[in-house]
């Protein structure tokens, strides 16, 4: 009897811990998006040159930024392209830059989204809003440049979160309706910034003679203290023709990207004057070489608890392109910059890509308190403590609490019918029915 019963409830176990994969879990619902997204950004051009460039990349592509403003300030032309890209299987986002050019929203801006949800689902992934926003600041820019005078570096940040905040979130009610549209940009600058302003995904800028893990370090940084997504763009190396590096140095920084764990990697494409493509062929076999790669080669996810976090001072919007660098393009490099600028090239060459750049004031946010270890601007070390931080993550696990419950409940009925079956077998009158 005893033998039958503990069976039976062996038995029970295992149908209820199958179950558990009948329901769905953010992971599995994850699979329905690529791990990565690589593509191209078209900066020039109408349809026939997008049709021209998804008919060649599409096969070793899936992303496409619609980055040209004669596309996506023609209504009837955008649509169209978008519905060729949606044909073609691509994912796609708009680029668009000053909503008061858009003439043709003015009456019927929540609709139009409303419609592009409905016939292309989440192959639209949203708007590309402004570009450069923090980079803007740093050079001030003299066509946007955010904060124009500010007392300290604290009151730059207020200013400079306060206006762009307003800004993207202009963008996206009067874009949207008010519904829940991913904002994109791409950025050399102040990621951080950028990310507490309202972006959803920011894109570092991979181009001139900057560094390349720099640039990964400091947005993958930011992602991380904000729970947010980042990507790399591809964009020019020389402010003149040929404007884009080899094709071989493009499929090192296309490796690069990816093995940092960017989610979205994209090529900038178009000559200064925005008319004309600057992708030659061996730019297009690196592409290709590279989906190859990723095809064959799943990267291996580096963890956050993998990872150690260098801590910059609250405010400190350094450039970061040498010691000599602007804090906010409103100051000169101060008694820190060069320093920090020493420090941090050693640690990227220890550390490499397993080093991301955070500032103070988001330690303890998203999954900063995971980090292996911190080290602070002044080269102090401490050791995270991450096995708080995981247990904490085991019971918010939805799988992790339905064992729990069901464990839980077959000791109970395991309890309760060891007392029945007890009872049953000392009752007097059980025994002689059973006889």
């Amino acid at each position: 009897m005893k033998i039958r019963f503990y069976g039976f409830l062996f038995l029970i176990t295992l149908v209820c811990l199958t179950l558990l994969d009948v329901f769905p879990s953010a992971s599995v619902q994850a699979e329905n998006q690529p791990d990565v997204f690589v593509g191209i950004d078209i900066a020039y051009g109408g349809f026939d040159q997008i049709k021209q460039l998804v008919d060649e990349v599409s096969p070793y592509t899936n992303l496409f930024v619609l980055g040209c403003t004669g596309i996506t300030q023609n209504k009837l032309e955008l649509e169209k392209a978008c519905q060729y890209l949606f044909d073609k299987g691509m994912f796609f986002i708009v680029y668009q830059d000053y909503p008061l050019d858009f003439n043709w929203f003015s009456n019927d801006k929540s609709s139009w989204i409303e419609g592009a949800n409905a016939r292309w689902g989440i192959n639209f992934m949203g708007f590309y809003y402004a570009d450069e926003v923090g980079g803007r600041q740093l050079d001030l820019d003299p066509h946007w440049t955010t904060v124009k005078k500010a007392d300290n570096y604290a009151n730059a940040s207020i200013q400079f979160n306060m206006r762009t905040s307003k800004s993207v979130e202009w963008f996206r009610n009067s874009y949207s309706g008010g519904q829940n549209v991913t904002l994109f940009t791409s950025d050399y600058a102040f990621y951080k910034f950028d990310y507490q302003a309202g972006y959803d995904v920011l894109l570092a800028q991979f181009g001139w003679n900057y560094s390349r893990q720099l640039n990964a370090a400091l947005c993958r940084g930011a992602a991380t203290a904000q729970d947010k997504q980042w990507g790399v763009m591809i964009t020019w190396t020389y402010r003149q023709p040929p404007y884009i590096e080899s094709g071989e140095e493009l499929y090192n920084d296309l490796l690069l990207a990816y093995d940092n764990g960017a989610k979205y990697i994209l090529v900038f494409n178009s000559n200064k004057e925005y008319t004309d493509n600057i992708l030659r062929q061996d730019h297009l076999d690196a592409l290709k070489q590279f989906w190859q790669y990723s095809q064959q080669n799943p990267r291996k996810v580096s963890l956050v608890g993998d990872r150690t976090a260098y801590i910059l001072p609250e405010d400190y919007a350094y450039g970061f392109r040498g010691p000599n660098d602007k804090i906010w393009g409103l100051w000169e490099a101060d008694a820190l910059s060069a320093p920090i600028s020493i420090e941090l090239g050693n640690l990227l060459q220890q550390y490499g890509s397993k080093l991301d750049i955070v500032y103070q004031d988001s330690l303890g946010l998203g999954s900063t308190q995971e980090y292996k270890s911190i080290i602070y601007s002044n080269s102090s070390v401490l050791v995270s403590p991450t096995f708080a931080k995981q247990q904490e993550d085991a019971f918010s696990n939805p799988n992790f609490i339905a064992l729990i419950v069901i464990i839980s409940a077959t000791l109970v009925v395991a309890m309760f019918s060891k007392f029945y079956l007890k009872n049953i077998g000392s009752n007097p009158k059980s025994k002689s029915l059973n006889s």
